[in-house]
């Protein structure tokens, strides 16, 4: 079958103005909760682009690690691609997709790190074998091969074998700050329902709401 013949109907659910919450936090949570019920792989999975100093954009996968009123909440090395583009360009995307409920999210905004407080927090209650990994990756650099990184690995494993392994000065997290959030449900005959928050003024809690044309 050709590419440009691949095609399916979208008929699992409808999306109207009456169902979204004001809040679109609310909305996106109640929405990841249905996603985690769902058993969906991975649904707190997003894609997060970024843009390099030569307007190049850049897609990768990041798990979302916390949500709340404030922000969007992941983490990363501080020297990893990433972390450089938001040196330069602190603008950023989300995505969630959730092709098994046919929904997506896309989000907007602008990152700001976290304190070297909450930093720690969410470090110190990771599993010991992901904090090792966090010391062993210099992320986005090139290595020879993949025994060089399973062998600094197994060196900070003997290294830290006894006692807590430290916060990395090179690790860390970003908060998301919001301008926009968008839900997408699939629709029948590619007439998908697409509802649009945004906030025009950031001095106020209240969210314009619109729909889309799909």
């Amino acid at each position: 079958m050709k590419l440009s013949d691949m095609r399916r109907e979208y008929a699992m659910d409808a999306l109207k103005r009456s169902d979204l919450a004001d809040n679109p936090v609310d909305q996106f949570n109640l929405w990841l909760e249905q996603a985690i019920k769902a058993e969906l792989t991975d649904p707190t999975a997003m894609t997060v682009a970024t843009v390099d100093e030569h307007g190049q954009p850049f897609q990768r996968i990041v798990l979302l690690k916390n949500v709340d009123d404030d922000g969007f909440v992941f983490y990363t090395n501080l020297g990893s691609r990433k972390a450089q583009h938001l040196e330069c360009n602190q603008k950023i995307s989300l995505h969630f997709p959730w092709h098994p409920m046919e929904r997506q999210v896309h989000i907007t905004g602008h990152v700001e790190k976290l304190t070297a407080v909450e930093n720690m927090k969410y470090f110190t209650s990771r599993p010991k074998e992901s904090q090792l990994a966090a010391w062993a990756s210099k992320q986005s650099s090139r290595i020879s091969a993949r025994s060089v990184l399973e062998g600094k690995y197994m060196e900070l494993k003997a290294k830290f074998a006894e006692g807590k392994i430290p916060v990395p000065t090179f690790w860390g997290g970003y908060r998301v700050k919001v301008d926009t959030i968008e839900f997408w449900q699939g629709g029948e005959h590619r007439l998908h329902d697409r509802f649009v928050y945004s906030k025009q003024d950031t001095s106020t809690t209240d969210w314009d709401i619109s729909r889309l044309a799909p």
